[in-house]
């Protein structure tokens, strides 16, 4: 029997570099990352089926009716959604899963998933995450204090996770997350299965050496 998957979700305000930080994760490990689903339109240098799912508004609702997202949710009038089957498949045969999703989403798979590593990505100021927005030249003056504006407030659910990690450079990021990673592997309650076989096995020993 497998051992199921960890679902790792991670998350943050727009510009905190989690997709920078999946990226990395994902060249150094084994996790499967899930594509999600959006109504917005591409950004340059994203591509239909890696960076989103790329669907109309017609569609995504579609599908909500039919209950094909794990979650879902509206951001700056776009709809972003993560598919349900794929991730649960996953999981079930033991691989381990990357969420790279907003905070609205995060804290509804926190409901259908407890177990799960939920990661909070913080600028290392606000100013740098301005920077960071700013420098995409994908914003509108306008977009962009919308944005700036509602970090501030996504701040505010750090305290909804279960860690938090400073991007300040990728790769202390990354070591951090990996850190945490390898600490929830030898949490007791995700090793029933080994501490079990184990004390089997002792068991055994004792009784027929």
């Amino acid at each position: 029997m497998n051992q199921k998957g960890l679902l790792l979700v991670i998350s943050g305000p727009s510009g905190a570099g989690k997709g920078t930080i999946c990226k990395a994760l994902l060249e150094k490990s084994e996790f499967w990352l899930s594509v999600s689903s959006t109504t917005r339109n591409p950004r340059a240098g994203e591509v239909h089926g890696e960076s989103y799912y790329f669907i109309s508004k017609e569609d995504f609702k579609n599908r909500i009716d039919k209950g094909d997202f794990l979650e879902y949710a509206e951001v700056y009038g776009n709809y972003y959604g993560t598919p349900k089957s794929s991730v649960i498949e996953m999981l079930e045969s033991g691989k381990d899963v990357i969420l790279e999703i907003d905070i609205q989403g995060a804290l509804k798979v926190k409901e259908a998933f407890p177990e799960g590593i939920f990661i909070f990505i913080l600028p290392p100021s606000m100013e740098e995450l301005k920077q960071r927005i700013i420098k995409r030249g994908s914003e509108t003056p306008e977009s962009l204090m919308t944005r700036f504006k509602s970090a501030y407030k996504e701040i505010n659910y750090v305290s909804k996770y279960s860690y938090a990690v400073v991007n300040d450079t990728v790769n202390g990021a990354l070591e951090k997350i990996e850190s945490i990673v390898i600490a929830e592997r030898c949490r007791v309650d995700r090793m029933k299965d080994t501490i079990l076989n184990s004390r089997e096995e002792l068991i055994h020993e004792q009784l027929y050496d």
